[in-house]
């Protein structure tokens, strides 16, 4: 019941000042978010993946309301890639974007943000790694989807993200299934109305169980973000079915969410990706956290009680 509050916070400007100013804040952040700056996320990428894990990080930030936001979003990221070059780690580390960075939301936002996304891909192709698209909130998804398949007739490794809880998102996952490309499926964090998505947890879970089917039976690479157990395991038994390799498909899980399951899965020979945000402008990426979990609120609450 608190996530629509929550999310509707996430928009706050007023709650956006009340919770960066409370002193217990950063350190609760710093668990999701474990860096500012690329320098800080570098060891970080390289832990992760000495470990046998991969990564898909993302430069956190969205609602933009100048064109030079979006052009410095991409030189963020042409930085990024930059510095992945130089650990040679290839598709083991990906990255991730939000469209509304680039300048989706702003006059002539189709066309600005496809400029900016397109030399990031490019960069990205260039030493050997991806680029996934995020899903956002429901108005921005034709945006997206055009946008991304764009991008796919000269990268068709470039993926995108599809959100469980929309009644659209059947059709969209077997028009991606049927063309092959990589698809992460989610359940959706975004406070969406009742005449477009599922509001109920039951019918989420029972239309994440539809989608993804259809992914493991289709001829793309299905890539799985759940963090629920239940999930997890019917993820695996429908690759069984499907007859997929361990290659064929992935896990993704969020840094600093189930870090035990995250080994566990890369020792059973799964891939199993941590995705990693970084950056300042880390409030609607931390929000979105609290509201997809009661247990992540339940961790601010104590560690601000604690602090009090």
């Amino acid at each position: 019941m608190l996530g629509p509050v929550i999310l509707a916070a996430s928009r706050s400007d007023r709650m956006r000042r009340l919770i960066s100013a409370a002193p217990v804040t950063k350190q609760v952040v710093d668990r999701f978010i474990p860096g500012e700056t690329v320098d800080d996320i570098v060891p970080v990428v390289r832990d992760l993946t000495d470990r046998g894990l991969e990564v898909t990080l993302d430069v956190v930030g969205e609602d933009i309301t100048r064109p030079d936001q979006a052009g410095a979003a991409r030189d963020a990221y042409l930085e990024l890639i930059d510095r992945l070059k130089e650990l040679e780690l290839g598709e083991r580390a990906e990255v991730s974007v939000k469209l509304s960075l680039f300048g989706q939301a702003l006059p002539g936002g189709h066309e600005l943000a496809f400029a900016n996304v397109r030399p990031v891909v490019e960069a990205a192709a260039a030493i050997g790694t991806t680029v996934t698209l995020d899903a956002e909130d429901h108005t921005t998804l034709d945006s997206m989807f055009a946008i991304h398949d764009e991008l796919r007739r000269d990268f068709p490794q470039t993926g995108c993200v599809i959100q469980a809880y929309l009644f659209r998102t059947e059709a969209d996952a077997r028009r991606l299934a049927a063309n092959g490309s990589r698809v992460r499926l989610v359940k959706g964090a975004y406070k969406e109305p009742a005449s477009v998505a599922f509001q109920q947890k039951t019918e989420i879970d029972r239309a994440y169980v539809r989608v993804l089917r259809i992914l493991m039976e289709g001829e793309g690479y299905p890539m799985i973000g759940s963090h629920d157990p239940r999930l997890i395991s019917i993820a695996q038994e429908l690759a069984r079915r499907a007859q997929r390799k361990l290659d064929e498909y992935e896990f993704q899980m969020l840094y600093g969410i189930r870090g035990e399951e995250h080994l566990r899965l890369a020792a059973e020979g799964h891939r199993m990706r941590v995705y990693t945000a970084y950056g300042t402008d880390w409030y609607g990426y931390f929000m979105r956290r609290l509201a997809e979990k009661p247990a992540n609120l339940r961790f601010f609450v104590r560690s601000m009680v604690s602090k009090g």
